[in-house]
């Protein structure tokens, strides 16, 4: 175990969830349902007009649009992943937006030399993949002005459940937080933020806890969403023996997982998405 809490990762492990079309695609339809908390992060944290904000891995460069929407076209946004494949789809849905604000670069903003510093760092489900949050934080904090802004939204999936209780739906939420923890990912990373940024040297964060709650057709949403990643997941599922493809059903998952919770009356909850963000030291 390290520090953290978590297994030690294999440093040649890939990143759990990959990058295939159809996870792409779900990253599009999941910035959906979050979005709104991010750009309530990002606004209470002073992103807004002419800033200059690093995203730390776009993905298909959901937060480097909503970003690019609070700095407006005075501002600019620079985007970094590590995965080609999304960084396509990125470069393609921001020449289809028009956005002459946001560029996407290969690699990891940690180690890449920059002209002048952001005024923001900005990242959404990072820290919980990497092997040490706390030396990315630090070495993206040297990137960022005094008194310049450093905003995460991490996740911990210990808060999802539901009321009366969806067998399917807290089994899949289950089955999703063993494989990704057997990954050597945090699962609870939202929770342990405040200890990366004082860790990081960074002043103590302020930290915000929503989560994405509903029943009946408002809660088809968590039910698509957890239906996507573990079927994204499957053969992770299976490998780790987390369940069998038996158990999960993939075909009729949604399906199945939509009628318990009708028939159930159940009242679905999410993972706790959580915000936190501090101001780096002024000079």
């Amino acid at each position: 175990m390290d520090v953290n809490g978590r297994r030690d990762a294999d440093p040649a492990q890939p990143y759990v969830l990959g990058h295939s079309e159809r996870e792409l695609a779900r990253l599009a339809e999941q910035a959906e349902l979050v979005g709104p908390i991010t750009r309530r992060l990002f606004q209470e944290a002073g992103i807004g007009l002419g800033m200059r904000v690093l995203d730390v891995g776009s993905g298909v460069g959901d937060v480097a649009f909503l970003a690019s929407e609070l700095v407006g076209a005075s501002g600019e946004v620079i985007g970094f992943d590590l995965a080609p494949a999304a960084l396509l789809v990125a470069r393609k849905r921001a020449a289809e937006r028009s956005l002459g604000n946001v560029a996407f670069h290969d690699g990891n903003p940690a180690d890449a030399a920059f002209d002048r510093p952001f005024d923001a760092i900005v990242g959404r489900y990072v820290l919980m993949f990497q092997s040490d949050p706390v030396t990315l934080l630090r070495k993206l904090a040297a990137h960022v002005r005094p008194g310049g802004v450093v905003a995460f939204h991490e996740i911990d999936w210990e808060g999802a459940r539901s009321m009366p209780p969806a067998p399917l739906y807290d089994a899949s939420c289950g089955w999703i937080m063993e494989t990704v923890r057997r990954s050597g990912a945090a699962t609870r990373m939202g929770m342990m933020m405040r200890g990366a940024f004082l860790a990081a040297g960074l002043p103590a964060p302020t930290m915000r806890l929503e989560a994405i709650i509903g029943g009946g057709p408002d809660g088809a949403g968590l039910v698509r969403l957890n239906s996507e990643i573990v079927i994204t997941l499957l053969s992770e599922i299976e490998s780790f023996g987390v369940a069998t493809p038996a158990e999960v059903g993939s075909q009729t998952l949604e399906t199945r997982m939509a009628r318990e919770v009708a028939d159930r009356g159940s009242v679905l909850t999410g993972r706790s998405e959580i915000g936190a963000w501090s101001r780096t030291a002024s000079s």
